[in-house]
């Protein structure tokens, strides 16, 4: 099922979500302060390009 969900994400809106957090990744770089946002959008990115099944948890 999560395959079946991770394929239709993908081809319906997956792709630009990665591209859009993406792009705001490299815009936060710009700035000194943004560097530790563009990080977690990079994360944000990865997991929105295929969200089903993908546990976001802070690592200990």
């Amino acid at each position: 099922m999560r395959l079946l969900g991770n394929i239709i994400w993908f081809l319906c809106s997956g792709i630009w979500a990665l591209i859009s957090w993406t792009a705001v990744g490299f815009i936060l770089c710009l700035t000194i302060i943004g560097i530790p946002f563009a990080l977690q959008s990079a994360k944000m990115a990865g997991s929105s390009l295929f969200p089903f099944g993908v546990v976001i948890m802070e690592e200990v």
